[in-house]
């Protein structure tokens, strides 16, 4: 049998290597995930774990072999992939395997074995060639999951849905707590160290509808601020918490663990210079998406007063009209805008962490007041981004986005403070799946203050489903009251739809 596979790096092979482990506990207890569909691979991922409570999950310093199969039945009767992989100490006994040379469009499962055990078995499917005639491409858009402040109750609902991925747009731990919406607890106080975050990765992977998601469908992922420090931007962060360097020591240590927990590609590896978060995936003729990483290359918040990230409330700040400012650096500036000049999908999809459109409230002088750890804190980035839209006549762009959790559609314009402007593009952003939202006071009033906000309410938690097909994008809403708790059910919200050739959400 052929066994294709590309593994992370070579492990260190002075390492003893234990040959025939044996586990007192279920070495499985994360679960398993699959991610980054391509037409020809996927990604799948577990980490062996003997003790939750113990540095380095409780197993010894030592290489641990998995050998992993992938079939094309639930029985594992026509087993078409397998091999063996080494869980290595130093990425904390988590394994990446990319399986090459599968079908396009096919469902796959998938399972490991370790020590006579085996893991949960993992649903996963290609994405089509990218000439393929497509009829449809069916998503899950969540984000924002503090476990502490609810139960992932919509995990289970998106488990049981006729995917084709999972697209998860930031916040996936949160490192810090609210004493006062705390419905379950972390394991401890705010990581800082590898070890510290490592343990709250833990705890999230535990929860068992997170598990039953990951395992239900490939995920497809972008990051936000939670899974470093609330707000932080590029390589800084809050100088009241951590000095400057004390604070690119902790991201280091956080970028080690997301990469550790997550099934990312193979060339995702933290390294000296940080992380390759944004990528491209295309869903034959029918749709390419971009995922974007809105943190690691961004400016400074402004008006902070020197080199400090954090977002504030701002009101008559200069620096906003500072055309310099950037939400994803030059470089991934510039690889989007060509990306979608050249994208041979009919739609074209950009997931990203938060809100795009503006949602700012006009101060008592008429001055607005923004929030300035968003894309209104960045209205110069913003408006390059819609111009470059707007000047090339791109048609079918679609913004994903999360963060602000709350349920938004909003139409995007070529100006965004121009009523006038022509309308280039349209936007969905999900609520957070359990963290509070604002008051809907306030809500309210930013919807009336914003007139391209067609939807958007706080108060309620979930997830948004997207279906696209060639003449139209639908969208549903699905939502629950806060908090979130294991017996909640989910009601759908809103309904919209973005017709082909036709900019802005539409009310169903």
């Amino acid at each position: 049998m052929l066994a294709a596979q590309r593994v992370l790096s070579a492990p260190n092979t002075r390492l003893p290597r234990i040959a025939d482990p044996r586990f007192g506990n279920d070495p499985f207890a994360l679960g398993v995930a699959s991610g980054q569909p391509r037409p020809q691979s996927v990604v799948l991922w577990t980490r062996l774990m003997a003790d939750p409570a113990q540095p380095g999950g409780g197993l010894p310093r030592a290489l641990v072999p998995l050998t992993w199969q992938v079939a094309e039945d639930e029985a594992f009767a026509r087993i078409v992939r397998s091999g063996t992989v080494l869980a290595d100490p130093a990425q904390a006994h988590s394994v990446r395997v990319q399986v090459d040379h599968l079908r396009p469009a096919w469902r796959y499962w998938y399972r490991f074995l370790a020590g006579g055990i085996a893991s949960p078995v993992g649903r996963t499917r290609t994405a089509p060639a990218a000439d393929a005639a497509v009829d449809r491409l069916r998503l899950a858009l969540a984000s924002c999951q503090h476990y502490e402040q609810g139960w992932f109750t919509a995990h289970r609902e998106i488990a049981e849905l006729d995917l084709d991925a999972v697209v998860f747009v930031g916040d996936y731990i949160y490192d810090s707590s609210n004493r006062r919406f705390r419905l379950r607890s972390h394991e401890a106080e705010a990581p800082c160290t590898l070890d510290g975050f490592r343990a709250r990765y833990a705890t999230y992977k535990r929860d068992p509808d997170l598990q039953a998601c990951h395992a239900a469908h490939p995920w497809i992922l972008a990051w936000d601020d939670h899974e470093v420090r609330n707000d932080y931007a590029g390589t800084f962060g809050d100088e009241d918490e951590l000095s400057p360097e004390a604070f690119v020591r902790m991201r280091s240590a956080a970028y080690q663990a997301y990469f550790e927990h997550q099934p990312l590609a193979l060339d995702q590896m933290p390294g000296p210079h940080g992380v390759r978060m944004h990528d491209r995936f295309r869903w034959g003729r029918l749709a390419d998406l971009w995922m974007l990483d809105g943190r690691q290359y961004r400016s400074p918040q402004v008006c902070n007063g020197g080199q400090v990230a954090g977002g504030h409330v701002r009101w008559h700040c200069p620096a906003l009209t500072d055309d310099q400012g950037t939400m994803l650096g030059t470089d991934q500036e510039r690889w989007l805008q060509g990306g979608l000049r050249s994208a041979g999908g009919r739609w074209k999809l950009v997931g990203q962490a938060t809100q795009v459109s503006p949602w700012g409230l006009p101060g008592p002088d008429g001055q607005p007041l923004v929030y300035s750890d968003g894309w209104d804190g960045y209205p110069a980035a913003r408006a390059r981004l819609m111009a470059h839209i707007a000047t090339h006549r791109l048609e079918n762009v679609v913004f994903l986005g999360g963060d602000v959790h709350r349920h938004v559609a909003a139409q995007l314009r070529a100006n965004a403070h121009d009523p006038q402007a022509p309308i280039v593009a349209s936007e969905f952003v999900t609520s957070s799946l359990t963290t509070a939202g604002i008051p809907e006071t306030l809500m309210s009033l930013i919807r009336s203050s914003n007139v391209d906000i067609l939807h958007a309410r706080s108060d309620e938690r979930g997830y948004m489903q997207v279906d696209v097909t060639d003449r139209s994008l639908h969208c549903v809403a699905r939502a629950t009251g806060f908090p979130v708790l294991a017996h909640s059910a989910l009601h759908t919200q809103a309904r919209f739809r973005v017709e082909a050739g036709r900019a802005g959400p539409q009310r169903e």
